[in-house]
């Protein structure tokens, strides 16, 4: 990645913010697309284009509008949404502009790619050519997934639409005003482009030796490891592979199968259940489950340790490495140099598990509401910082409370204080100091897709489709998943997780746990949004009222006081986002999902 980097440096051919320009290079930038033939950089450049539109955030942006946060930031665009201003013409998730841009140079450089000498040497620029041309496939598939999950919706006449699938570039004599494909022709076109990349790509970019050369290039005349290295070794880490192409058409048969889209496509569970468990026969199914993978953001010297490229056992694909503390300087609590910005709400606490794997609410889990914070679920002092706690193990303790003397307690008037009585903890590093007499960085990388996702997305199908404890001829159920990622955590491990296996008998009772587990395990990462809405959930739990706590002292005793903090107010026909208002009103063969 850090190749691409340097080239974008080099080549910016094709200004993404102006329609024209995207179409036509504008006059000043007076070389034409036949240039590439002969440039192998210029044309590097138009794909570098795909990479820097990847849909990927590193920030908690879309939980902020659901039941997991809010923000205290009153100007925050989620906020607004979750409150009642989500509409078509006003939309923080919308990918229509962005994932469309990304696929015209897509699409430039697919119909380009053959025609350009990559080198002289004509087996080594077939490789680069097969690997290129693998990229702007898996690219594709990878912006109009995110282009479904945005966009596709049904119609006021009961028809289950996606977007344009545009698989020609477009110029000034283009016709722009195109129909929506079906959600299914989408679906379908993910899966066509997935399998090219697949057939194109390498599993992973790495240096082999002579003997491990592939025979379609052997039969080619490759013969030296040197040469196939050249294309396919360890410079290219960090860019699209078949294993991430892989993971990627997973994501999207789950969206497909998922009950707000399965009445109009004919992907099923057990095609989700099937393609998550390709990627995940690969590292050996559930023993293959990363150790330390709940806190890959924090495994400081895994993190230190990463070569160019490298992934740890818990990462699929992931961005850079970068030096910074903007997350820091963002969600610390005032006391610590932050803003505070999202703070996780009561809904999500109530959700983490006791230490005995029982729900807060079971009669068997010895909650105390007196002492809520005893006895649970590790991952919930990984995740957040309640009071009483601190933001790291040097740090001073962060009191929430109401009887707190600093802004770091509830509802201050700094307007950086929590709203909740929580602060955020997941995603940021301990070590991390915005103190602006210190401004202490330490390195970070978005993670864009994990393996617990996966085994998660294989969890949710294959119980749909087997039952909690049917595998589908795989060597593991979605009981296994489960439990092997409760154990990682640390919870039932002195019980034997009674209540998981009180409950494996039991698809509907493990289709709440499973879900439950990604709520936590996903916390903060944008996914929840789109979760409860692919899930089709009911519109008082779509509209669930995020809350807090306030924690009162009285002769130094405790009292905690649940409060409503904020109210969701979200339509019936908001499971599915709307198409930009600008485009259906430029273009009358866009229809416009309904409600909208």
């Amino acid at each position: 990645m850090k190749n691409i980097l340097k080239l974008l440096i080099l080549v910016v051919l094709l200004p993404v913010a102006a329609c024209d320009d995207l179409l036509e290079p504008a006059i000043e930038n007076n070389r034409g697309l036949e240039a590439m033939y002969e440039e192998p950089s210029y044309a590097q450049g138009i794909l570098a284009n795909a990479y820097i539109l990847l849909p990927y955030s590193g920030t908690p942006n879309s939980d902020l509008a659901t039941d997991d946060a809010v923000s205290n930031d009153n100007s925050n665009s989620y906020l607004a949404m979750a409150t009642g201003s989500w509409t078509s013409e006003t939309n923080p998730v919308s990918q229509w502009q962005g994932r469309r841009n990304a696929i015209q140079y897509i699409n430039l450089f697919l119909e380009n790619v053959d025609q350009v000498v990559w080198s002289k040497d004509e087996v080594i620029s077939s490789m680069y050519n097969d690997k290129l041309k693998g990229e702007a496939y898996g690219l594709r598939a990878i912006q109009l997934y995110y282009l479904l999950l945005a966009h596709g919706g049904w119609t006021s006449g009961g028809e289950l639409l996606g977007v344009p699938n545009l698989t020609a570039s477009e110029n000034t004599s283009s016709d722009f005003n195109v129909p929506r494909n079906t959600f299914q022709e989408c679906i379908d076109q993910i899966m066509s482009d997935a399998d090219e990349a697949i057939d194109l790509l390498p599993l992973d970019f790495g240096d082999i030796s002579s003997s491990e050369i592939p025979a379609k290039y052997v039969s080619l005349g490759v013969t030296n490891s040197s040469d196939y290295n050249r294309v396919f070794g360890n410079l290219m880490r960090g860019r699209l592979t078949g294993r991430i192409v892989e993971a990627v058409r997973a994501q999207a048969a789950l969206l497909a199968a998922s009950p707000a889209y399965s009445a109009g496509t004919t992907v099923s569970w057990e095609d989700a259940a099937n393609y998550a468990a390709t990627v995940l026969d690969r590292i050996g199914g559930v023993s293959g489950l990363a150790a330390n993978g709940n806190t890959w953001y924090v495994n400081t010297s895994e993190i230190a340790s990463l070569a160019a490229g490298a992934n740890p056992a818990e990462i699929i694909w992931r961005s850079d490495v970068s030096q910074s503390n903007t997350l820091e300087a963002d969600n610390f609590p005032p006391s610590q140099y932050g803003d505070g910005r999202v703070n996780p709400t009561q809904n999500l606490v109530d959700a983490f598990p006791m230490l005995n794997g029982y729900p807060i609410d079971d009669a068997n889990s010895g909650y105390d509401e007196n002492n809520p914070y005893a006895n649970r679920d590790p991952r919930l002092s990984d995740y957040i910082v309640v009071n009483g706690s601190t933001q790291g193990p040097n740090s001073d303790v962060i009191t929430t409370g109401t009887y707190g003397t600093n802004n770091d307690a509830i509802n201050r008037e700094s307007g950086y204080s929590t709203r909740t009585g929580y602060y955020l903890r997941k995603l940021l590093r301990y070590d991390c100091n915005p103190n602006p007499n210190y401004d202490t960085q330490q390195k970070h990388y978005t993670a864009r897709i994990r393996y617990t996702e996966i085994f998660l997305n294989y969890a949710e199908a294959a119980n749909e489709a087997w039952g909690p404890t049917g595998n589908g001829g795989h060597t593991y159920s979605a009981y296994d998943v489960i439990k092997a990622i409760r154990e990682r955590a640390g919870i039932g491990t002195a019980n034997n997780d009674a209540y998981l296996e009180s409950v494996k008998g039991d698809k509907e009772q493990m289709r709440e746990l499973i879900r439950n587990e990604r709520r936590l395990e996903l916390c903060f990462e944008n996914k929840r949004f789109w979760d409860l809405r692919r899930w089709k959930v009911s519109l008082g739990d779509l509209n669930e009222t995020a809350a807090g706590v306030q924690i009162d002292q009285t002769n130094g005793t405790l009292s905690y006081t649940p409060v409503n903090v904020e109210l969701r107010t979200y339509k019936d026909y908001m499971y599915y986002g709307p198409i930009p208002y600008g485009e259906v009103q430029k273009w009358s063969n866009l229809q416009q999902n309904a409600g909208w």
